[in-house]
C-alpha cells in the first residue's frame, strides 16, 4: 500500500514487493525496519505473519511489526515471524495494562510507541487511533507523560498531514514533548530527500529519521541519501557494500 494523508492506494502484492523492496539489500543502507500492517478491519494476522517472514528473509537489521496487535499471544507470532520489537498504536491508550504485560513479557526495549500526530483546524494537535479516525482526547504533552512509563523503548513519531507528501517532517510537533521525556523518539512522516533527513537528525530532539516514500526504496535513492549523510558528516554506521558482503560470506 502507498499511503499519502493515511489514505491508502494499492500499488503490488507480495510478489512485487519482494521484487522492489528487496530488504535483504536494503538493510544495507537502513538502521531498522519498521512493517506496519495498515489494512484495519481487513486485518488478517496470519497472513501478516508469512509475509513478515517471506520479506524479512535475509534481512540483518532490527525489525519493528506492528498493525492490531492488543495481544501478548499476536505479538509472540510477531516476533516468532522475524520481528525483534512490536509497534503499538491504539492500545497505547486504550489497554494500559496491555502495555504493562508486553513489556513485562518481551522487555522495554521490545515495546515501540507509534504515535499519529493530526494538525488540528488550525488549533494545535491531536493524537489519532484506530488507523488515524479516532481521537484520543487530552492535552497532547500529559499524553506523551502517560507513554514515557518506563515500559516504552521507542516513540514512533508520525505526521498524518505530512505523511507521504515528501514536504519534510512536521517539527512543530516535537515542542509538545514534555522536557523531561526519557525515550529515543523516531521522526516520521513527511521525508522525501536527503536534507529532510539531514534536518530531522540535527534536531537534538530526534534520535532517528524514518521514511516510507518510494523512491527512497526503488532504484538507489536510498543508498544516495544514506551516503550523502555520511558525506556531511552525520555519524551513521557504515557497512561494506552489498557485493562485498556476499562475497565474504
Amino acid at each position: 500500500m502507498l499511503s499519502r494523508n493515511f489514505r491508502l492506494q494499492k500499488v503490488g502484492d507480495i510478489n512485487w514487493l519482494q521484487k522492489n523492496y528487496d530488504f535483504s539489500k536494503i538493510s544495507f543502507y537502513i538502521d531498522e525496519l519498521i512493517i506496519l500492517d495498515i489494512t484495519g478491519s481487513k486485518r488478517n494476522p496470519e497472513l501478516f505473519c508469512e509475509t513478515l517472514k517471506k520479506l524479512t528473509k535475509g534481512c540483518f537489521v532490527p525489525i519493528c511489526a506492528g498493525g492490531g496487535v492488543r495481544t501478548v499471544e499476536y505479538a509472540r507470532k510477531l516476533l516468532r515471524s522475524g520481528a525483534d520489537k512490536i509497534s503499538i498504536n491504539t492500545s497505547l491508550f486504550t489497554q494500559p495494562k496491555f502495555v504493562h504485560e508486553l513489556a513485562s513479557e518481551f522487555g522495554q526495549q521490545c515495546v515501540v510507541a507509534s504515535v499519529d500526530i493530526k494538525e488540528k483546524n488550525l488549533n494545535g494537535y491531536e493524537i489519532k487511533i484506530e488507523s488515524g479516525s479516532q481521537q484520543v482526547k487530552g492535552n497532547l504533552i500529559d499524553l506523551f507523560k502517560i507513554i514515557d512509563n518506563g515500559e516504552v523503548g521507542e516513540l514512533y513519531l508520525n505526521s498524518i498531514d505530512r505523511d507521504g507528501t515528501g514536504q519534510g517532517y512536521l517539527f512543530p510537533i516535537l515542542d509538545f514533548l514534555p522536557p523531561e521525556f526519557t525515550i529515543p523518539v523516531i521522526m516520521a512522516g513527511g521525508a522525501g530527500n536527503a536534507q529532510h533527513f539531514e534536518d530531522g537528525l540535527n534536531d537534538r530532539r530526534i534520535d532517528a529519521v524514518a521514511t516510507a516514500h518510494l523512491f527512497n526504496f526503488i532504484g538507489d535513492g536510498l543508498q544516495q541519501a544514506r551516503n550523502n549523510l555520511i558525506f556531511k558528516g552525520v555519524e551513521l554506521a557504515k557497512w561494506p557494500s552489498v557485493e562485498v558482503f556476499h562475497k565474504n560470506i
